[in-house]
Parts: structure tokens; C-alpha cells; sequence
């Protein structure tokens, strides 16, 4: 079923190059690599660059949220290198034995922000703020869902300001959302009046930043990496961890606002 699965998602990713009008690869290896979607502009670039000295080798690149990558690959979902932004899905694929531990590396630092749409209409100055405008009841806060990681920051950035999840929920000032791109969108959109998302997506989409969280108020954003013991192959697989922890694709990393941890 694996390798169907495989197929199927390789064929497609064949498909979409074909209907843009670009010239199939010959690539005798083709990696699966699932990465949170705050990576997807970085890693986009990333999977360029690797293939253009690779080409032997097809990336092929799934972004979502890190707890739905987790749940495919825990479902049987073909994947031989995840990338999640947080330690949490990472620790439950090790500790059900779906990674290779000695591969398992902090591959990137991130940072939690609060941006808001241009011109900043609310007025929003700080997390300080954010937090005495959402007792008062007269914003909307974009989060993510409970089940990805910058929801989960989001969370503990409400238990630092002793905020109830459940009574803003119920007085109607937080709008929820799969996934730190559909965030960005709402407030890019202007559809909430602020969101709290990563350093790297505000950049990627031109938002106002007006705070960043401190390590006190949400932990540290940790990227891991690793990859998974059902890989096909393996060997191209640590290669490609190899040149992700490498100088070239840190440069790449770095202009989008990511630290690399592992070069």
C-alpha cells in the first residue's frame, strides 16, 4: 500500500510539473519531504538548488500543519523526511518508532509574532496590549487550531497573560485556523484584526509586526528534523538532511528570517 501511495503522489507531483509546461526530471530517486507550511517558500527555493546539483534526485514537498503531517504519516502516508515546528509531533513519531533517532536534529529556530493588516486599523501596539483588547472584547484575534504547533504557542502565550482560551472563544473575538498560512491570510486579507504567527510568514507576506513573543512567554520555536525508518532511501534521504543543516541552504533559511541551528 506504501508503495501505491508513493506512486500515486509521485505521478501527481509529475502531472502538475507537465501542465506548467516544464520538462519532466529523470530523477532515479524521488524524496518525500513533509515540512510544516511555514517552510513552504523557503524549502520551495531549498528543493530548487539541491535538485539543480542532484539530479539523480526529485524532491517532492507536502506543507501543511505539522499535527496533520503527523497524522498522515502515522496513517501510512509515504514520507521519508519530516520537518515539524515544533519538538511535540516529532517526539510521538520517535517514541512510536516512525524515525530514525540518531538522524533527528534542531534544524531551525523561528519566533512568534504578532502581525496585523496594513495600516494596523485597530491600533494593536504590543502582546500587552493584544492581551487587555481581548479581555475588553473588541478585537479579532487569527489562531491556529489546538492541534499545530502555532496554536499551541498561541496557547501558552494565553496562560502567560492568564488569558481563558474558552471565554474568548465564547465571546467571540477568536477566529481559528488549520494552519500559521491561513492566519497569515486572514490578517493579510483583513479578515481578523490581527493573527499570531511566525516571524518568517509575516515576512513572507509583508505584515506589520508589532510584537514578538519572548522565550518566557511561549518556549522557544524549534524546527526538528529527521528521517523516517520507512524511508526507501535512506542514503539520499541523510544526504538531504546534510545539505539542509548545510551552509548553502542556511543562507536561504536566514534571508526568510529563520536561524539556523545546525550548520
Amino acid at each position: 500500500m506504501r508503495n501505491l501511495c508513493r506512486t500515486a503522489l509521485c505521478v501527481l507531483a509529475v502531472c502538475a510539473v507537465i501542465s506548467c509546461g516544464a520538462v519532466t526530471s529523470s530523477a532515479s530517486n524521488e524524496l518525500i519531504v513533509f515540512a510544516a507550511a511555514s517552510m513552504t517558500e523557503t524549502l520551495t527555493r531549498i528543493k530548487t538548488l539541491y535538485e539543480s546539483q542532484h539530479p539523480d534526485t526529485a524532491i517532492i514537498c507536502n506543507f501543511d500543519s505539522s499535527g496533520t503531517l503527523k497524522t498522515q504519516i502515522e496513517e501510512g502516508a509515504p514520507c521519508d523526511v519530516f520537518i515539524s515546528a515544533a519538538q511535540k509531533q516529532m517526539n510521538q513519531l520517535q517514541e512510536s518508532g516512525a524515525i530514525i533517532p540518531e538522524t533527528r536534529i534542531n534544524l531551525l529556530e523561528n519566533k512568534t509574532v504578532l502581525a496585523v493588516p496594513d495600516g494596523n486599523p485597530k491600533n494593536i501596539a504590543s502582546f500587552d496590549d493584544l492581551a487587555e483588547r481581548l479581555k475588553a472584547g473588541n478585537i479579532l484575534l487569527a489562531m491556529g487550531n489546538s492541534d499545530v504547533p502555532v496554536g499551541q504557542y498561541t496557547q501558552k502565550i494565553f496562560a502567560f497573560y492568564g488569558l481563558d482560551e474558552g471565554e474568548l472563544a465564547k465571546s467571540g473575538v477568536l477566529t481559528y485556523c488549520s494552519n500559521v498560512k491561513e492566519v497569515t491570510v486572514q490578517v493579510s486579507e483583513s479578515a481578523a484584526d490581527c493573527g499570531i504567527i511566525y516571524a518568517t510568514d509575516a515576512y513572507s507576506a509583508k505584515l506589520q509586526v508589532t510584537g514578538t513573543a519572548t522565550q518566557e512567554m511561549c518556549g522557544q520555536v524549534i524546527y526538528p528534523a529527521a528521517v523516517l525508518k520507512d524511508t526507501h532511501y535512506e542514503t539520499s534521504a541523510r544526504d538531504f538532511m546534510k545539505y539542509l543543516a548545510g551552509s548553502e541552504a542556511g543562507e536561504v533559511f536566514r534571508s526568510a528570517g529563520f536561524t539556523p541551528l545546525h550548520e
